[in-house]
């Protein structure tokens, strides 16, 4: 298991805006990381008191850019360039008690970029799921 601080140290992401916790397994292609952050008060993306589903795209994002620091054992600056095939089967997540699983499964990569497809879920529920593209960051 790899832990936040090693995280941190793999996405540009910073203090509480690196929303994973903990990655719990990872090879060559996919990456599976764990999430309690959705619950806490004084998440950065919370509105009204709530934190909206389409911030798992944030959680999956930063899975990907876990995968891709790990890969190269070093921090893999990118940006989000395309969100496809987006579904959400929640409004809003800051309710769900369960820790979130998010898993990034990278199907194409290059010197141009990688296509990763996602999935989020909190005990054995999908929560969303979709196709992310990183660009590297100029």
């Amino acid at each position: 298991m790899i832990d936040r601080e090693t995280i941190l140290g793999l996405i540009p992401h910073a203090g509480r805006m690196c929303l994973l916790d903990r990655v719990v397994g990872w090879d060559a292609d996919r990456v599976l990381c764990s999430s309690d952050s959705h619950r806490a008060d004084d998440h950065p993306l919370r509105a009204d008191g709530q934190l909206s589903a389409i911030h798992l795209i944030e959680y999956a994002a930063q899975a990907a850019a876990v995968h891709g620091g790990l890969l190269v054992r070093a921090p893999s600056p990118g940006v989000l360039a395309s969100v496809r095939d987006l579904q959400l089967q929640v409004g809003r997540i800051d309710d769900i008690d369960a820790p979130l699983e998010i898993t990034a499964h990278r199907r194409i990569a290059s010197a141009a970029g990688s296509i990763y497809d996602f999935e989020v879920s909190a005990a054995g529920r999908q929560l969303a799921s979709g196709r992310l593209s990183v660009m590297p960051a100029a």
